[in-house]
Order: structure tokens, then sequence, then C-alpha cells
């Protein structure tokens, strides 16, 4: 389009070329280097975060392929506008992208002799046949969907009545059915006497550069929907674990009153350093109507509030289960049978202890769980484990019990796997077992867990874990 003369200022003169191709040649590379970072960010077409990222990528490299192609514009200069361009083609060393995000038409209209000038990119974007007259400013608006009629009609009007720059995006209507959203941007002409000879604008087909901002909002609104949600999540789990257990932080005592049959217990729990979301870990300590006492530590795989609250679900049944009298291992046989019928079948695991104050005996079962660890006398060993698989893992099992005889001053530590870090799974037992010299010295179960806590509770782990100790 020819260049203008206002009334207050000349034309303005076209930029170097040597600064136009540096900025071109800077806006190439750092839209490779940003493709690269596309690329990156392309792997995990799961995550929300992932797909928000990429969102913004491809935003990012339309608005810098869009930019790359109006330097290369400004530097070769504008089409003539006396007959309508074909499209630009390609220089072999400069490959031009087949967008409509690029495509920028201009247009002017003579408002004294009534004629309108199209640059030919802009018959591309409005589908319109090149060799068709271009429409007046009155038949402009055919073109505009109906909704959008008004807005461009007062963009004119405020441009040609009261000199306003234009500057508005309007949907357009191609005859081939479809739909552009266009940015048109322009100012009024002035004559010598002031009065208003023409109008010109620049259309730029954004519809691409507009879908793209779209996906960014809809993608950044979905991980803020996710992150939302899981922080809801976790909320609710720990709200629910904290109900089921509670922090314990004195020693506790049962049955009520002193004497050689008094438990000192003490538990703690350790969350996961590597995960937001709550595991499905317990421990718990229960006296028993006949003046016995259930310890029970155990673990549901999985995380969030759905294995949490099966946890507590669990948790509930073993007492009631408890209190109605069943023994160990009839009580893994039925928690076994109550998690191949839940509704989210899972595994678990699990071991339940019941002490009889009165005969220093203590009854036991295991479910696919690590033993319990007895200390005396300054040295300590894992209880031999009974017949026990994981429940859940396969219906109608029978659960084996085993027995053990306590003497005064004996200590019981029961954990869950994620006690110990990863690393020195293995030998999870032998480092528990090293630490029977400190428990001697230690006057309540709460030191003993204090113990445990300091030797392996700033390591980073990987999972819940749970530990109770009951000292006789």
């Amino acid at each position: 389009m020819p260049s203008h003369v206002f009334a207050d200022h000349a034309a303005a003169q076209p930029p170097e070329r040597g600064a136009v191709d540096a900025l071109i040649s800077q806006t190439r590379r750092l839209r490779g280097e940003v493709d690269a970072v596309r690329r990156d960010a392309a792997a995990d077409h799961g995550d929300p975060a992932g797909r928000w990222q990429r969102a913004l990528c491809d935003l990012a490299v339309h608005q810098l392929d869009d930019l790359d192609d109006h330097l290369a514009q400004l530097r070769d200069g504008p089409p003539p506008t006396d007959t309508p361009a074909p499209p630009s083609s390609p220089a072999p060393q400069e490959p031009r992208r087949d967008s409509l995000l690029s495509r920028v038409g201009s247009a002017e209209w003579n408002l004294l002799s009534d004629e309108a000038n199209w640059s030919g990119e802009l018959y591309q974007i409005l589908g319109r046949d090149p060799a068709a007259p271009p429409l007046s400013l009155d038949e402009l608006p055919a073109l505009v969907h109906d909704e959008d009629q008004p807005l461009l009609t007062a963009m004119v009007t405020d441009c040609l009545i009261d000199g306003k720059p234009i500057d508005g995006e309007f949907r357009i209507l191609r005859p081939d059915g479809g739909v552009r959203q266009v940015h048109m941007m322009g100012e009024p002409v002035l004559a010598a006497d002031g009065s208003t000879a023409s109008m010109w604008a620049v259309l730029r087909d954004v519809s691409e550069l507009r879908r793209s901002q779209r996906v960014v909002r809809e993608t950044r609104d979905s991980l803020q929907r996710h992150r939302d949600r899981a922080h809801t999540e976790h909320q609710l789990a720990v709200e629910l674990q904290e109900a089921v257990l509670p922090p314990w932080r004195g020693a506790l005592r049962f049955p009520s009153g002193e004497g050689p049959g008094t438990l000192d217990l003490a538990a703690h729990h350790l969350p996961s350093s590597t995960g937001a979301l709550i595991g499905g870990d317990w421990y718990d300590a229960l006296q028993l109507p006949d003046g016995q006492a259930l310890l029970s530590v155990g673990d549901l795989t999985g995380r969030g509030v759905t294995v949490t609250s099966g946890m507590a679900m669990l948790l509930g049944a073993l007492r009631g289960m408890a209190v109605a009298g069943a023994q160990p291992g009839q009580l893994m046989g039925w928690l076994n049978q109550l998690l191949d019928a839940t509704v989210h079948p899972a595994l678990g695991s699990a071991v339940c202890c019941r002490y009889d104050p009165a005969a220093h005996r203590l009854t036991w079962a295991q479910a696919g769980h690590p033993a319990p660890l007895l200390f005396r006398d300054g040295t300590g060993r894992a209880l031999t484990p009974p017949d026990g698989v994981l429940l859940g893992a396969a219906p109608g099992t029978t659960y084996g019990q085993a027995d053990e005889q306590l003497r005064p001053g004996d200590l019981l530590l029961l954990h869950t796997d994620g006690l110990v870090p990863r690393r020195d799974r293995d030998g999870a037992t032998d480092l528990l077992l090293s630490l029977a010299s400190r428990f001697t010295e230690a006057r309540t179960a709460q030191d003993c867990v204090r113990t445990v806590v300091e030797e392996f509770g700033a390591a980073p782990r990987e999972d819940d874990a749970c530990l109770l100790i009951a000292r006789i």
C-alpha cells in the first residue's frame, strides 16, 4: 500500500535493511530455542502442567513466526495495490510458513472517488476471488459475523467522523464456510483542509494466535483445577488420617492403673518426603473389654483420599471384630475377605497382636508384614512369623497365629516397611535391632520412639511409615 501524507506529519521513511535483517536473525534464533523447549515439554502427555507448558510454547512459536513474517514484509516493502498480488514465493534460504497467522492485508477506501484498493493478502484472508472488485465500506459488513457487525460499524464511524484510530477484532465469514478472527487497525487520511479524504487499514488474521491463547487459558485453568483438586484431596486425607491416627505426644498407659501388666505405649507417623499425597499406613492400640490389649500396624497400597478412607474403614473393622472377641489369626482372615469384597479392591499388609497382661502372653498374626521386634536385656530379635499372605491377595486364605511369652522390661517394636529408607530396606531389621542398647537406656516408650525418629526420620523416604512401641 502506498505511503500516505498526513496533515500533521510526513510519511515515515523505510527502515534500514541491515537493521531489519539483524532482527530477523535474532527472531529465528529465538524461535529455534523455543521450539527445542516445546519438544522437551511434549514428553508427558497426561500431565496437566506439561499440557500447559506445551500450550505456552506453541503460543510463543506462533508469535515468533508472526514476528518473523512481519519483519520480512517490513524489509521487502509493501506489495503493489493496483492488482491483487499472488502469495509470496519463498526464497530458498528463507522458508515461509503457510499459516493464516502470518497473513496481513491492507486496504484503502477513498471517500472522494469512492474507490477501494485491497492488497492480495487481504483477498486471501477474506477468501475472496482476486478477480472480484474490492468491497466498499458499506459492503464490508456483509462479510462480518452478525454479532460483530455493530462493532465494525462503530469503529468505522468513529474513524470517519471523529478521526479516531481503528483498533479492534471481529469475525469474518468466508465463502467456503470458514470463520476467521481478524484484527483491524487503521486511521483516517486527512486532506489539506483537514477533512477526511480516505481511510486506510491493516487487517491481520489472528485466528491461530487466538486459538493458541485460548489453549493456554484452558490448559492453565485445567492445571489450576487439578492443583485445587489435589490440594482438597490432600487436606481431606490429612484430616481423615489425623482423626484415625491422633498424635501421641506422651506415653499412654493401659489397662488402667499400675502393675506388672501395664503397657507403656508411644507411636509416631512419618510422612513421605517425595509426594504430597497421604498413604494408607496406620498404627493402633486399644484396650479390650476383657482387659487385654490390641496392638496393630498396617499399610494399604496406594496414596490419596481413597486409600486413606480405605485404611480408616479397615481399622474400624479391626477394632470392632477385636472387641467382639476375635483372635489375631481370625482377624486377619476377616480383613482379607473385607478387602476382597470392597468396591475398590486393594492390597494391604498388617500385623495384629493381642496382649494378655495377666499371663504376659502375646498372641499375634501377620499378613505379609514385617514381624514385631522384641528387645530384652540389651539385645533384640525379630519374632518368628506365622503363615500369612498380603490382605486382598488370595480370597479364603487362612492365617496362622503365634504366641510369645513376655517379661517385665520387654520392649516390642511394630512398624510398617517405609520406616527405613529404601536404600537400606534390605537391612532394615538389622538397623532397628542395632538400637537395642539405646532402648535399654531409655526411660519411656516415648524416648524409644524419639530414638528411632532421630535415627531415620531425617532421611528422605519414598513411603509413609508408622511406628508403635510398647514396653511391659
